[in-house]
């Protein structure tokens, strides 16, 4: 066992309790959007999920592309991409 294996099994551990954060952070968001009517679908492709509404009163659906982020995790390159192209349907929540 070298030095530096000490420094992997905490990275290990570091990544372990982030994956943990994200997750119930993405539970927590999608509760949150079903609560307010939203149909929500995993996507996973520059956004976590895709929430639908459709507006009783004029009939139009509303999408919102939600991108779900905790502590201080940055968008990534695809993310941004996506934010761009959606414009104010990319939602980040945090």
């Amino acid at each position: 066992m070298g030095f530096f294996d000490v420094f992997k099994r905490s990275r290990k551990e570091i990544n372990r309790s982030n994956q943990e954060q994200g997750k119930a952070g993405e539970e927590q968001v999608k509760a949150k959007y079903e609560l307010n009517g939203y149909k929500v679908t995993r996507t996973g492709k520059g956004h976590d999920y895709r929430a639908t509404k459709k507006n009783w009163w004029t009939g139009k659906r509303e999408t919102k592309y939600v991108e779900v982020k905790t502590g201080n995790a940055k968008l990534s390159p695809l993310q941004r991409k996506k934010k761009k192209q959606y414009g104010s349907k990319y939602v980040e929540e945090r």
